[in-house]
C-alpha cells in the first residue's frame, strides 16, 4: 500500500521499475485517425466547384439567345395562321398602313374588310420586348406579307433582323 501523501505521478516519475508507462499521442503523430476534412480541403472542392459551374453557365449562355430565335419562328408561323384566318374572312391581307392592329380590332382605314372577325386578343411582342413589324406587300415576295423583327438591338436595317420571307 502506498504512503497516503504520495501522489500518484509522483510514484511513478520515481519509480523506474513501475511495469508500463502511458503513452500519450500527439497531434503530429501518423498513427492519428482522421475524422474530418481541413479547412484547406473544403476551400480546394468549393474552389472546384465554383470552376465547374462557371464554365457551365459561361457554356450555356448562347442557349437563351437560341431559344429567343426559335420563339421568334414559332411567333411567325402563328401570325402566318392568324393572318390566313384574316384573309379569309376580310378578303385580303390588312394593309402596311393597318398593321397587325388589324387582326385584334377592325380596321377604319382602307382597305375596310368585308367580313372582319378578331383573330387575336393580344398582339406578342418579340423576345426582345419590341413590336413585330409587318408590311404588305413584302420586300423580296411582294405578293405575300412580311413579319419581322428588329432583333436584340431594336433597330431596323441592321444584320440582326429577322424575316418571314428570309430563307
Amino acid at each position: 500500500m502506498e504512503s497516503p501523501g504520495v501522489l500518484i505521478s509522483e510514484r511513478l516519475a520515481s519509480d523506474a521499475n513501475y511495469p508500463f508507462f502511458m503513452k500519450i499521442n500527439s497531434p503530429t503523430s501518423t498513427s492519428r485517425s482522421r475524422s474530418g476534412f481541413t479547412l484547406l480541403e473544403m476551400v480546394i472542392v468549393l474552389g472546384i466547384i465554383a470552376m465547374i459551374l462557371g464554365g457551365a453557365i459561361f457554356a450555356m449562355r448562347g442557349i437563351g439567345d437560341a431559344a429567343k430565335l426559335r420563339q421568334v419562328e414559332s411567333d411567325f408561323k402563328s401570325f402566318e395562321s392568324a393572318l390566313a384566318m384574316y384573309k379569309l374572312n376580310a378578303g385580303s391581307y390588312p394593309s402596311t398602313q393597318q398593321g397587325l392592329m388589324a387582326l385584334q380590332n377592325k380596321p377604319s382605314s382602307t382597305p375596310i374588310p368585308r367580313r372582319w372577325v378578331q383573330v387575336m386578343s393580344k398582339i406578342p411582342n418579340d423576345p426582345w420586348g419590341t413590336p413585330y413589324g409587318y408590311r404588305f406587300p413584302g420586300k423580296k415576295r411582294a405578293s405575300e406579307f412580311e413579319m419581322f423583327s428588329k432583333g436584340p438591338d431594336g433597330l431596323e436595317g441592321n444584320e440582326d433582323d429577322l424575316s418571314s420571307q428570309d430563307d
